[in-house]
C-alpha cells in the first residue's frame, strides 16, 4: 500500500505539468491579453487628448511589453521560464544604438533587500558603458556580476538583463498582469474567506446529511421519508446561484432579514468580539445555504441507500437473531459499514482552501477565491489564471489520494497494490 501512495504522489507532478501546459498554450493563442490591453490604453489616451496623445506605443515599447509578459519567447521556453526550470531575464533593458555609435552609457539597477530600502529609493544604481557587441564595463567591476547582454544587430540594439531561475518550482507564481502584485500573495489574501465558507459548508453538510440519511433509511416509505425526499430534490434541482438571487431579493433586499452583500459590515473593525462573531454569522447564512444546497441530496441519499443495503444484509439479521437490539444493530453494525462510501468524499476537505463558487460570490459580492477566479478570467490575467489552476489541480489530486487513504483506513478489506 505504501508503494501505491508513493506512486500516486509522484503522479501529481506530471498531472500539474500537463494541465498547466494546456492552459499556458491557450493563453498564448487566445486573442486579447495584457499586450492588447496596453495597446488599447495607448489608443484611448491618444484619442482622449491626454498628455500622451499622439504617442502610441513604439516598436521598442512593444518589445519591452512583449518581454515583460513573456511573449517574446517560444512556447516551450516561455513555459519553462514560468515553471522555473529555464532562466528568465530579470529587469531587461533594450538599449538602442544609433548609426556609427559603438558605445553608450547605461544604468544598472538592482533591487536591494527590503531591509536596505530607503524612502525614495529601493534600487542600487550603477553607471556603466555598453558596446554594440554587448560588452559591459564599469568603474565598479563587482556591479557587473550577474548581468548578461544579448546583441541583436538586425534591430540595432542590445538587450541587457539578469538571468535568474524564478518560477513555480521556486515558489514564485509571477506578477499579476492586471494588478501588478505577486500572484501568490493575492491568492493567500483570499484564502481566509474561502476556508471559512468551505470549512463550515463541509462540516454542516456532514452534520446534517448523515443523521438525515439514517432517519430516512429507518423511516423508509413513511411520511417523513417522502416529505424530506421532496424537499431535498427540490433544493437539488435549484442551482445555487439562482437560489442566491432569490434569497438576496426576498430575504435580504425586501425583508431586510440579512445583509445583501459582503463578508462583513463596514463598521466591522469597531465592533466588539461578540459583535464581530455575530456580524460574520449574519452575513454567512445566505451564502452557506447556497453552498450546501447542491451537496445535500447526494450526501443524504448516499447515506440512506448504503444503510438500507446493510440493514438487509445477513450479518445484521444474524446480530438481531442473536439478541442484539435493532438500535444496536444499526449503530454498531450497519451504520459503520455504511460510512465507508462516505469516506471517499472526505478528501474534498483539501479544496476548502480554494472553495468558492464564482457565481455565488459574485451575487453576494464576497471577496473570496471564487470572485478572484472570475476576475482573473475576465481581465485575461494569465499569471493569475495559471496560479489558481496550479493550486486547484494540486489540491484536487491531494484530495483524491486522501480519499483513498480514508477508505483504506475505514475498511480493512481494502488493499491498494
Amino acid at each position: 500500500m505504501r508503494d501505491y501512495f508513493i506512486r500516486r504522489f509522484l503522479l501529481i507532478i506530471p498531472t500539474i505539468i500537463g494541465a498547466t501546459m494546456a492552459v499556458f498554450l491557450i493563453t498564448r493563442i487566445t486573442p486579447g491579453g495584457p499586450m492588447e490591453k496596453a495597446m488599447q490604453m495607448a489608443m484611448m489616451n491618444e484619442k482622449g487628448g491626454s498628455k500622451n496623445a499622439g504617442s502610441s506605443l513604439s516598436e521598442e515599447q512593444l518589445a519591452e511589453l512583449s518581454a515583460y509578459y513573456g511573449f517574446d519567447k517560444p512556447y516551450l521556453q516561455a513555459y519553462g521560464i514560468w515553471l522555473g526550470v529555464w532562466p528568465r531575464e530579470e529587469t531587461p533593458q533594450f538599449v538602442k544604438f544609433e548609426k556609427g555609435q559603438t558605445e553608450v552609457p547605461v544604468t544598472l539597477k538592482v533591487l536591494l533587500p527590503k531591509a536596505e530600502w530607503k524612502p525614495n529609493n529601493a534600487y542600487k544604481v550603477t553607471p556603466a558603458k555598453l558596446t554594440r557587441e554587448g560588452k559591459l564595463s564599469s568603474n565598479d567591476p563587482t556591479a557587473l556580476e550577474g548581468w548578461k547582454a544579448r546583441s541583436e544587430p538586425d534591430k540595432e540594439r542590445v538587450v541587457l538583463f539578469r538571468p535568474a531561475f524564478k518560477g513555480v518550482v521556486q515558489g514564485y507564481f509571477h506578477l499579476s498582469s492586471t494588478y501588478n502584485q505577486p500572484v501568490l500573495e493575492m491568492m493567500l489574501s483570499k484564502m481566509p474567506v474561502s476556508i471559512f465558507y468551505g470549512l463550515f459548508s463541509f462540516i454542516l453538510t456532514y452534520l446534517v446529511c448523515i443523521p438525515l440519511g439514517v432517519l430516512k433509511a429507518i423511516k423508509h416509505r413513511t411520511v417523513i421519508d417522502n416529505v424530506t425526499s421532496i424537499l431535498i430534490f427540490i433544493g437539488y434541482a435549484i442551482p445555487g446561484f439562482l437560489l442566491g438571487s432569490l434569497l438576496v431579493v426576498y430575504l435580504a433586499a425586501r425583508l431586510s432579514w440579512f445583509p445583501t452583500e459582503g463578508f462583513t459590515s463596514e463598521n466591522f473593525a469597531s465592533l466588539s468580539l461578540g459583535g464581530k462573531i455575530w456580524d460574520i454569522a449574519h452575513h454567512a447564512v445566505l451564502p452557506l445555504i447556497c453552498y450546501m444546497i447542491g451537496s445535500f441530496a447526494f450526501m443524504t441519499m448516499l447515506m440512506k441507500n448504503n444503510l438500507m443495503d446493510n440493514l438487509a444484509a445477513d450479518y445484521v439479521r444474524t446480530a438481531i437473531a442473536k439478541g442484539a437490539s435493532f438500535r444496536r444493530a444499526v449503530v454498531f453494525h450497519a451504520m459503520r459499514n455504511s460510512l465507508i462510501p462516505i469516506a471517499t468524499t472526505l478528501g474534498g476537505i483539501t479544496t476548502i482552501f480554494v472553495a468558492g463558487s464564482m457565481l455565488i460570490e459574485r451575487i453576494f459580492q464576497i471577496d473570496g477565491f471564487g470572485l478572484l477566479m472570475i476576475q482573473s478570467i475576465t481581465d485575461r490575467d494569465y499569471p493569475l489564471v495559471l496560479g489558481i489552476l496550479t493550486v486547484d489541480v494540486f489540491l484536487i489530486m491531494l484530495g483524491n489520494i486522501l480519499s483513498d487513504y480514508f477508505v483504506a483506513l475505514t475498511d480493512p478489506r481494502v488493499r491498494f497494490e
